[in-house]
């Protein structure tokens, strides 16, 4: 793939919030140009009709029609358009019949910015391979870029069940929660409150902020980094 030549995405999204999400995600990421943005499928097909796509990023609930479905009449008509599908199913049946369909990846909602960047890069890196194979080894190379990393090991002495209530504690906390707060809500100490809290501020999944008010030094208060509907980086 050269720079003259970047990966032309179509956005298809019914929620105009998270349309204009995807298309800033998309902007963001070298080697990928929005091609157009499309609330139904109809509509799509009409944009596919006078513009030149290599992908759709592809809602499966539009209003007019299953994003499945969608893909299904475009193989039917002769169009070899990606597709990567975004939707917050989670029916491994679907997951089997949209690769017959060409679909490439899924994309779980709600997503950051980093999941969708993860699967674009890899997106492109299988579409810019070309030529004839050397062997097996190649081919499987080939599709493994497809293919999302194994989740990061955590930092010694964390764990995913205790991580996994320290998220629900904090996104279920708007204005945010102290480290003696969140140790308070989830039943362990400050110190391994404050652990968790860092790693998920490491991870972008957080942020801190000074807490002032009080006598002393001001303490950190943590506050989910909320990405749906607009927010900063999460897609609906």
């Amino acid at each position: 793939m050269s720079a003259e030549q970047p990966i032309r995405v179509l956005v298809v999204e019914d929620d105009p919030v998270a349309a204009d999400a995807h298309v800033m995600y998309v902007g963001r990421v070298p080697g990928f140009v929005v091609a157009g943005t499309a609330h139904t499928g109809a509509e799509a097909r009409r944009l596919m009709e006078r513009t030149a796509v290599d992908l759709l990023l592809l809602d499966l609930h539009l209003p007019d029609v299953h994003g499945l479905q969608f893909a299904r009449s475009l193989r039917a008509a002769g169009h070899q358009v990606d597709v990567i599908a975004v939707t917050s199913a989670r029916d491994l049946a679907v997951v089997r019949e949209g690769v017959s369909l060409g679909v490439v990846q899924y994309v779980l909602k709600p997503f950051t910015f980093a999941t969708l960047r993860d699967r674009l890069v890899r997106y492109a890196q299988f579409h810019g391979a070309v030529g004839e194979a050397s062997g097996q080894e190649e081919v499987d190379r080939a599709l493994a870029t497809l293919r999302a990393p194994s989740p990061a090991a955590l930092p010694k002495g964390l764990s995913a069940p205790t991580l996994e209530r320290v998220s629900v504690a904090l996104r279920d906390c708007a204005e945010g929660l102290t480290a003696t707060g969140l140790a308070e809500a989830v039943g362990i100490s400050r110190i391994t409150a404050r652990r968790y809290l860092e790693h998920l501020v490491d991870a972008g999944r957080a942020a801190r902020s000074p807490q002032y008010g009080t006598v002393g030094r001001p303490e950190l208060q943590y506050r989910w980094v909320k990405e749906e509907r607009g927010e900063p980086d999460r897609a609906r």
